[in-house]
């Protein structure tokens, strides 16, 4: 006799079953409108085994604590290694330091080092968007003075977007940016703020111009020092003791013309184009697969149940959808689109995906989370418990993700 699909895990299969069905709406099939089909080349089949190969060598099992997803520890000596081997910056032209390498290229690397569980944190963002976007709306002198370090893994960036009311709607921004000799000064707070205490710069969105219906106009992006005067960084406890989250409060911080990124008034489309860099790739979809992964490993017993072999191939297939869905975006990028409306639905299925897992697990299990367990399980579990929350808040909440996607969805 079959199980009553209900408790934590039935999102996770109705999800699937969604998915199996081309995330049809209306008659309309929306993964053939807006993804197209892609799979990794035999080129980039021989890097994710060159990248397997690296992290079995030289972060072998038990030989380092893993973190969850992009969440993981930072180590700039680790970072340093990945330079060497031309794995940060992959994308970025040559003589700036960088390896003219695609997008999907990069994506081949992330995800092998998140389902690693490998320590990324110093030159994550500064890699996955801020590199990026000085590449393509910096000028000549910015791109020589930040590209070569980013590609060296030395410069860490933190993300200058959200405030304490314009999280997720970014077009409430209220930092402003105000013009005098020789530049602008800024005030304003901005909140959430991953890693601003250990990073060197952020990319800060802000007002430059008067209030006006369209409240997307006047906003513009500042190349910050996070150690500018003026600026006070404070930290934002999580609920594990880790400090990872920050406000940053910013008063007449003065920012020179030449750390302006882009056009005056322009940052909103800049910045439209960054979160396609920001929500679309593997990290959004990849924050629980180590967890499961080591439940396979410890706890190998549990799955001779009806329940739990329904529960680990429902994950296994909505892990393959998410994964062929985000690499796809990751060719958009390569062709010079800006996938917006793409990686929000990525991010907004994936995020949910990543929870699901999570409550799938619990279920299967009678284990109350402690922060110091015995095995690397318990360990995982406990930080995945206290940080899945934020999974679908962090980088865009799923509530504007789904405006995002019917607004663009409504254009077609």
């Amino acid at each position: 006799m079959g199980w009553e699909d209900t408790g934590p895990c039935a999102p996770l299969r109705q999800q699937a079953a969604i998915g199996r069905g081309g995330l049809s709406s209306g008659g309309i099939t929306l993964a053939a409108l807006l993804f197209a089909p892609t799979d990794l080349t035999e080129t980039e089949l021989l890097l994710q085994g060159e990248v397997r190969a690296f992290l079995a060598n030289e972060l072998p099992r038990g030989t380092f604590a893993p973190g969850l997803g992009m969440a993981a520890p930072r180590d700039r000596a680790f970072s340093a290694k990945l330079a060497q081997r031309g794995w940060i910056g992959m994308a970025l032209p040559t003589h700036y330091g960088g390896h003219d390498r695609s997008a999907v290229d990069r994506f081949v690397v992330s995800e092998e080092l998140l389902r690693w569980g490998a320590p990324v944190g110093h030159h994550w963002v500064a890699d996955r968007q801020s590199g990026p976007m000085i590449n393509r709306f910096g000028t000549d002198e910015q791109k020589r003075r930040f590209l070569p370090a980013i590609c060296r893994g030395e410069l860490s960036f933190a993300i200058g977007m959200s405030e304490p009311d314009a999280g997720s709607d970014l077009a409430a921004v209220r930092t402003r940016a105000t013009r005098v000799d020789g530049g602008w000064v800024v005030n304003g707070t901005k909140v959430w703020t991953s890693a601003a205490h250990e990073s060197d710069w952020f990319v800060v969105l802000c007002r430059t111009g008067d209030a006006s219906e369209d409240r997307h106009a006047g906003l513009s992006q500042l190349i910050v020092d996070l150690r500018s005067n003026g600026l006070t960084i404070s930290p934002i406890p999580f609920l594990s003791g880790r400090r990872d989250f920050n406000e940053v409060a910013l008063e007449d911080v003065f920012v020179p013309d030449q750390l302006v990124l882009g056009e005056i008034g322009g940052g909103w489309g800049q910045n439209t184009s960054e979160l396609a860099h920001e929500r679309g790739g593997p990290e959004r979809w990849l924050s629980t697969y180590l967890l499961l992964e080591e439940l396979l490993r410890s706890r190998s017993q549990l799955f001779g149940a009806e329940r739990a072999e329904v529960m680990l191939g429902d994950a296994v297939a909505r892990w393959w959808a998410m994964r062929r869905l985000s690499l796809s975006v990751a060719r958009m990028i390569d062709s010079g689109e800006a996938p917006a409306v793409q990686s929000a639905l990525v991010k907004e299925m994936g995020t949910r995906f990543e929870q699901d897992v999570l409550g799938c697990v619990l279920e299967l299990i009678e284990l109350e989370p402690v922060r110091d367990g015995e095995s690397m399980f318990e360990r995982l579990l406990f930080e995945a418990v206290l940080s899945a929350p934020s999974f679908t808040i962090r980088g865009g909440t799923n509530e504007i993700l789904r405006s995002v996607a019917s607004k663009g969805l409504s254009a077609l």
